[in-house]
């Protein structure tokens, strides 16, 4: 074999070393997955422990960087430089509640719903909605992973529960805006409806219709705080007309139009004397009216029902259900500049929109 000959050979063995190192390189390139795999944690925390982020715990955060160092893991410039900026979207998490229907929202949020679309598209985001129970962890799946620069929250279930939540969101930095009662005890900013305010007119309407004994339907306490606002407007209205606030007059229910009827039976039951139930909101007040006609109970020549919410059932009952109206588009428009302001880091406060009493035949005028 010539001299030539085997140069040429010895370059091409050289040369398929090189290609085949290379592809190798390529193909077994570690990527967060695996890093992920090996430390057992989610990938969105893998890049969080590489950030040096304080929200994941020292030991971890060595344990992910020592994976990564010992399998030659690099962080993708390019990729970091996207995650950083802004999808501009925004997410909708719903609580998912317990409907007569498939729907799994509530009615009053369906309206707020259109609403909310509108705002975004008028300001050129997208909307992601999701439930909220679809995920354990909004900020890591919606913002961190860049799907979201910022959550909307509608809805929540028991608020105690769901007040552990937001104060994670707060720790984590997260921009999120929530429809509810102010909550003044924590860093935590609301778009609401001054529930106090609306407890206390819808109540003060159905005084001047000549009624003196109330009940009232709808959770009195920190499980429910929109409900707590709305009795205690209630039971200020009540005081400033010297009426008796009849404690036993007051029977937990909670969102659902059964949860109304329920609490109705057992408010007829009670023996306690009414001719008026305020219900903290549309549902439950429509469940009462069921309940009263079943008992033979007329309305509203014998009892009058009022609700809270004005949704859109509210005018199909018969008789007709006089209530309080939220202004649903007013809500959708300031949940969204909220936010938007938020993402890009200006101060942001608590809103309260102010209420407005819808009369119709379901309490004599």
């Amino acid at each position: 074999m010539s001299l030539y000959t085997s140069a040429t050979c010895s370059g091409i063995f050289l040369l398929s070393l090189f290609f085949k190192h290379f592809f190798e390189s390529i193909l077994m390139k570690a990527t967060s997955f695996d890093i992920a795999y090996q430390a057992g944690v989610s990938q969105s925390t893998v890049s969080r422990a590489l950030r040096n982020s304080p929200l994941v715990n020292a030991e971890t955060r060595q344990k992910i960087q020592a994976i990564a160092k010992e399998l030659n893991y690099k962080v993708d410039k390019n990729a970091s430089n996207l995650r950083s900026q802004h999808c501009d979207t925004i997410a909708l998490l719903l609580f998912e509640d317990p409907t007569n229907d498939d729907s799994a929202i509530n009615p009053f949020f369906l309206s707020m719903l259109g609403s909310i679309t509108r705002a975004c598209a008028d300001k050129g985001y997208d909307l992601l909605v999701s439930f909220q129970q679809a995920s354990n962890d909004w900020h890591a799946d919606f913002e961190d992973s860049n799907k979201a620069d910022g959550l909307i929250l509608l809805g929540y279930g028991d608020y105690v529960d769901f007040e552990e939540k937001l104060i994670k969101l707060s720790e984590q930095g997260t921009h999120f805006v929530r429809w509810g009662a102010d909550v003044a005890e924590l860093p935590i900013v609301s778009i609401g409806c001054d529930n106090f305010l609306g407890g206390k007119e819808i109540t003060e309407h159905v005084i001047k219709q000549g009624r003196k004994h109330f009940a009232f339907l709808g959770s009195a306490s920190s499980h429910a705080p929109e409900f707590f606002e709305r009795y205690k407007g209630h039971c200020q209205a009540l005081k400033n007309h010297n009426l008796v606030v009849n404690e036993k007059a007051q029977f937990n229910a909670f969102y659902t139009e059964e949860a109304g009827y329920y609490a109705a039976c057992e408010l007829i039951e009670s023996g306690e004397h009414f001719d008026a139930i305020c219900a903290a909101s549309d549902l439950i007040a429509i469940g009462a009216m069921r309940a009263l006609k079943e008992h033979n109970i007329a309305i509203p020549e014998q009892v009058a029902v009022v609700g809270f919410d004005d949704i859109a059932i509210a005018s199909f009952t018969f008789p007709p259900l006089t209530t309080v109206k939220q202004d649903t588009k007013l809500a959708g428009e300031l949940l969204v500049s909220t936010l938007l302001a938020s993402i890009s880091g200006q101060e942001i406060s608590t809103t309260l929109i102010e209420p407005n009493v819808i009369v119709r035949k379901s309490c004599g005028s």
